[in-house]
């Protein structure tokens, strides 16, 4: 197993005697399985996602998740090493996503909204000021083609057709608060 600093990880998995064998595989990685604020949380098929996570999550799972919050997913027979290595992989910010799993985008619900860049945001926001195209360019100091493109990006990724479509998935889908 990997040599590096041990993680604290929270375990949810609802059947006893798996999750006494992901507990006993993490301690075997030299990690620390605990009920306090963790670095990650592991998450066994059958249990649900915790919406709320104080930590970045795997999830252990076969089938399609309707969520897109897990950083990371593997299936539920990945070996120790893998496991591992997830968990080490998520814990530095990174997405695990085992060969043909679809893409974490067609994981959310329609209602829930994709990652948007900071400037996405900030442009959703002024949406849902009323500015127009040339205010908010003025505002932010880019031009207005600028401005044009990031609403582009903005409506592809909330797959909308116009500002008031792209504000209530961006609202519903706690992207942005009025």
């Amino acid at each position: 197993m990997s040599q590096s600093a041990p993680l604290r990880v929270r375990v949810h998995a609802t059947d006893p005697v798996r999750r006494r064998g992901l507990v006993a595989m993490l301690e075997g990685a030299g990690h620390a399985v605990t009920d306090d604020t963790p670095d990650v949380e592991l998450c066994d098929t059958g249990h649900s996602l915790p919406r709320e996570s104080e930590a970045p999550v795997v999830a252990l799972t076969a089938g399609a998740l309707t969520w897109s919050g897990p950083a990371g997913v593997l299936p539920p027979d990945a070996s120790a090493e893998q496991l591992d290595a997830a968990l080490r992989a998520v814990a530095a910010g990174l997405l695990v996503r085992p060969p043909g799993l679809p893409e974490p985008r067609s994981f959310a619900p329609a209602d829930d909204a994709p990652l948007l860049t900071p400037r996405e945001r900030e442009i959703l926001g002024l949406i849902g000021e009323g500015l127009s195209n040339k205010a908010m360019a003025r505002r932010l100091g880019i031009s207005v083609h600028t401005i044009k493109f990031h609403m582009e990006a903005l409506f592809t990724k909330l797959d909308a057709t116009s500002r008031a479509e792209a504000l209530t998935k961006g609202l519903r889908g706690g992207v942005i608060e009025l």
